[in-house]
């Protein structure tokens, strides 16, 4: 393993969408491979659903002793950011964009690992788009952050296939892998100017649209698949939510049944149920009533009578 002594701040939580956890490999990467991390700094907003729980970098900074900043605006520690004379930032899923002010600080400026094939997919939720459209693939891009969101040139991609079945965090978890690998492979040409970056072809960009939490809502005149991929992208956040008779649920994992009936209406067999949808049935495999934990279908039934 080759060692480095460059310092670098980290800029993230590495939680590459909303509600998932980590296990922050890129930051436990660097350290290993011998960078000195100088700061985490990290958008942390209590009132974020994002962020309500404790932040895994958090653990990181206080294990090794990195100081771990939680500014307001990045304006406000940019003398403290210089005085770390660091070599390079590194950011994973910061949530905030970062004003060139703060990118010069750096000589090699910020790499910014971006969970997607740019010029796709720029904006905050590119793991819930590719899981909503229905794409075949996806991946990770390193890029030179800019000031523009998602539009700086980019140092290298990975390619992932996609099976069509992946959950959210699962998908985050897979994409941080490749990313980690990418960035601990690079890094070393980036900093001696080997790896160089190319621009990004503007015309081909598209970006996504932040998720609301009314979007959480299970639409019935939507067909099966479209609210099976729903479920699988607002997992913990917005969560997919199910008004039964008298109790409402949060629907964890469900799979698409042929046949058709009145939308909106309860299908039942045996101990399956599902909701008749504009396009096949969308049979309900796990479920979380309110203040009960995840259970499947069938215990669900054991319990509630559907009427």
């Amino acid at each position: 393993m080759t060692k480095t002594s460059a310092t670098v701040v980290f800029f993230g939580n590495e939680r590459l969408a909303t509600g998932v956890s980590t296990n922050t490999p890129v930051l436990k990467a660097l350290i290993d491979n011998g960078y000195k991390v100088g700061a985490i700094i990290a958008n942390y907003d209590k009132g974020s659903s994002r962020n309500v729980r404790d932040l895994e970098v958090a653990s990181v900074a206080k294990q090794h002793d990195i100081p771990l900043l939680l500014p307001n605006k990045l304006e406000d520690i940019k003398t403290q950011l210089q005085d770390i004379g660091a070599t390079v930032g590194v950011l994973v899923a910061y949530g905030k964009m970062v004003p060139q002010s703060i990118i010069d600080i750096f000589p090699h400026g910020i790499i910014n690992l971006h969970p997607s094939l740019l010029p796709l997919h720029r904006g905050p939720t590119p793991l819930e788009s590719v899981i909503l459209g229905g794409s075949s693939k996806t991946g990770v891009s390193l890029m030179q952050l800019a000031k523009a969101m998602d539009a700086g040139s980019i140092y290298a991609q990975s390619e992932l296939e996609l099976t069509g079945t992946e959950t959210k965090q699962a998908l985050a978890d897979i994409l941080l892998d490749i990313g980690t690998a990418m960035i601990i492979d690079l890094m070393p040409g980036i900093l001696s100017g080997s790896v160089v970056s190319a621009p990004q072809d503007e015309t081909a960009a598209s970006y996504d649209s932040l998720i609301k939490k009314e979007d959480g809502t299970l639409d019935w005149s939507k067909p099966a698949e479209q609210l099976e991929r729903e479920i699988r992208a607002y997992a913990e956040w917005p969560k997919s939510r199910l008004a039964l008779p008298g109790k409402e649920v949060v629907v964890t994992k469900a799979h698409v049944a042929s046949g058709n009936g009145p939308v909106g209406t309860i299908w039942r067999d045996g101990k399956s149920f599902g909701i008749y949808t504009a396009q096949n049935i969308l049979v309900i495999d796990r479920l979380k009533p309110a203040g009960k934990q995840d259970m499947s279908a069938e215990a669900f039934l054991a319990g509630y009578q559907l009427g």
